[in-house]
């Protein structure tokens, strides 16, 4: 194992010194570094095997300090969130949303929801996985499964059917929803897989696994930069996303479709004014229609801060021969500053105005969790 471990790194040295880039082809190498790599070359394949023992021998303490990166906090004493909640991005992720039979197994569902983190180091050795297949995942309940094991939340999280002039957000049934980001979506697959098969037989009425991707650098499928305004610091991002008190998070879902044919039939300058910001590089327009997502979204058509923030970590999805669009994924402290976004967009808070985003794509799917802090999550197991 720790050969083959020392091999990989082997690898990728490899690959970085004699110039390869994926995607760019095989960059060429000047004359006096070709007469010296092979010596370079062996000198890494020593030192790098020699790493892959060491990290074998010290797979505990590696595996300790892992931990320590993915789970720090901000401050001394906060409870800790699930590594999901504020961490950034990866290449791909992974929504599944469990919807249980009326007869499940509540505690035995739940314990098995609470060992989550140990299904991911099944996925993914902690002692062999790196940046490539390593897995930041988080478990977040709906509310009438959650008061039924037992948790407590201080807010209400019922997620309301709403409907505007412009289209619908209906609300769906949902039980357990695991929310993972890898940079190797057959990990995610394997983890998805594993979830389902270590559920208690007979306990889930229905399932639904979707895998998101980076498209063009961080865009929604509409051409669009996604998250401009998003916080871009981890000290941010938890201050936003985690209650301070508990280390939880509210997180809401929602599945949409986009309307592509639409989208590409439209000149820039009209889905400009849909969205509110400019396609090209996402300055937001000075002078906006009151119906425009950035509008609805700041509460104004002028340039201002918004009343309320959340952590988004939505992504891509979907095929070109069937639907494709966006899933949203967003966590908060408060499941109020969902609603405020929400209502704005249906125009149920303010003024009567709907999000002309919704033009362009349909909401089929949505729902409020709760992602327990790692303290609230373990009392499960």
């Amino acid at each position: 194992m720790a050969a083959r471990n020392g091999f990989k790194i082997f690898q990728n040295l490899r690959s970085h010194l004699i110039g390869q880039s994926r995607g760019l082809g095989t960059k060429p190498v000047s004359g006096p570094y070709r007469s010296v790599r092979p010596a370079i070359l062996g000198t890494v394949a020593v030192g790098v095997v020699g790493f892959g023992a060491y990290k074998y021998l010290n797979k505990d303490t590696l595996k300790a300090l892992n931990l320590v990166k993915l789970q720090s906090v901000s401050a001394a004493g906060t409870p800790q969130a699930q590594p999901s909640v504020w961490s950034q991005g990866k290449d791909h992720a992974l929504y599944l949303w469990i919807e249980l039979s009326h007869d499940a197994n509540a505690k035995e569902v739940a314990k098995v929801a609470a060992r989550l983190q140990k299904l991911v180091d099944m996925v993914t050795d902690p002692s062999m996985r790196d940046e490539s297949d390593e897995i930041w995942a988080g478990v977040g309940f709906g509310p009438n499964f959650y008061k039924q094991i037992g948790g407590k939340v201080k807010e209400n999280y019922t997620y309301s059917h709403r409907k505007g002039v412009l289209g619908e957000m209906p609300s769906s049934a949902g039980d357990i929803f695991i929310h993972a980001k890898c940079n190797t979506v057959s990990k995610l697959f394997e983890l998805a897989h594993l979830v389902l098969k270590s559920l208690p037989p007979g306990s889930v009425k229905n399932a639904e696994d979707i895998y998101s991707f980076v498209y063009k650098n961080g865009r929604d499928l509409s051409g669009f930069i996604d998250g401009t305004e998003n916080p871009a610091d981890d000290e941010s991002r938890q201050a936003v996303a985690v209650n301070k008190e508990t280390g939880g998070s509210y997180v809401i879902t929602q599945k949409w479709i986009h309307n592509l044919k639409l989208i590409n039939s439209q000149q820039d300058k009209t889905l400009e004014s849909w969205v509110g910001r400019l396609k090209s590089d996402s300055t937001e327009i000075s002078k906006k229609s009151i119906t425009s997502h950035v509008a609805r979204m700041t509460g104004g058509t002028n340039a201002q801060k918004k009343p309320v923030e959340i952590v988004r970590q939505s992504m891509p999805f979907g095929t070109v021969t069937g639907d494709a669009g966006l899933f949203f994924i967003g966590y908060a402290a408060s499941p109020e500053n969902f609603n405020y976004m929400l209502d704005r967009m249906v125009g149920a808070r303010d003024d009567p105005h709907s999000d002309d985003i919704m033009r362009l794509s349909r909401n089929v799917k949505g729902t409020f969790w709760y992602f327990p802090g790692v303290a609230e999550l373990k009392q499960f197991e």
